[in-house]
């Protein structure tokens, strides 16, 4: 059972969504706006929202962005808009997965049991044992704890570029091919390389580094990426 929360003006799709999810045993919560569904996520905790793109106050692109301002919360897109560079756009702002309407309750259910998958394997839900420390340098994350620091500093990361973080920190040195940071870390078969440029851009930043200037971060082009602790400078000189 998960708490839901469903953001859609159409009250007849709004309807069958709440009667269809109650149903299936969810706690369900719904809204007609995207404002509201600030309101809502910033008082209650939901296990994942049902976001349609179509709202009459605000579009919902806009709204996901500033979803992700305040929650991590697993956001799938109930979208008309079947435009495959718009889909990416989405997943670039921090959607988790989407639904291009008409879709059946059927297939919306199948994609709220691998999100919910997914978000409960990252929290560490479940039997797993704890994870160990990860040290790559002046880095530290703690997958347990869904924590990061830069030496000493703790990381203010999002969920997706914790996870990406995490990811290439369990495997320091080894160059990560681009389509297995996609199977692994955004749970996708496929996908535009620039869903990972955008999110290794953003964890650059907040590294202290640029491709150019690379500390942590390197990228081979045309086969992946890896992370590994900074070179030492030469005897002498001060590091960067």
């Amino acid at each position: 059972m998960a708490s839901v929360l469903v953001v859609e003006d159409d009250q007849f799709v709004r309807s069958a969504l709440i009667r269809h999810l109650t149903d299936a045993s969810h706690t369900v919560r719904s809204v007609g706006t995207a404002l509201e569904a600030l309101r809502e996520v910033a008082h209650f905790r939901f296990d994942v929202v049902v976001l349609d793109l179509g709202l009459p106050d605000l579009d919902g692109s806009e709204a996901l962005k500033m979803l992700r301002g305040i929650t991590d919360v697993p956001v799938i897109i109930a979208t008309a808009r079947d435009d495959e560079t718009e889909i990416v756009r989405l997943l670039n702002a921090g959607a988790d997965d989407y639904l291009t309407k008409p879709f059946s309750v059927e297939h919306l259910s199948a994609r709220m049991a691998a999100v919910l998958r997914r978000s409960r394997s990252r929290s560490g839900a479940g039997d797993a044992p704890p994870s160990s420390v990860l040290r790559v340098g002046g880095l530290t994350v703690d997958p347990l704890r869904r924590q990061a620091e830069l030496d000493g500093a703790r990381l203010d990361l999002t969920r997706r570029e914790f996870d990406l973080l995490a990811f290439l920190a369990g495997r320091p040195g080894v160059v990560v091919p681009r389509r297995e940071l996609l199977a692994e870390v955004w749970q996708q078969s496929y996908g535009d390389d620039q869903t990972i440029d955008v999110h290794l851009s953003w964890l650059r930043r907040k590294l202290g580094e640029t491709a150019a200037r690379p500390r942590y971060l390197h990228t081979l082009r045309g086969v992946g990426v890896k992370l590994e602790p900074p070179a030492a400078p030469p005897a002498g000189e001060p590091p960067r």
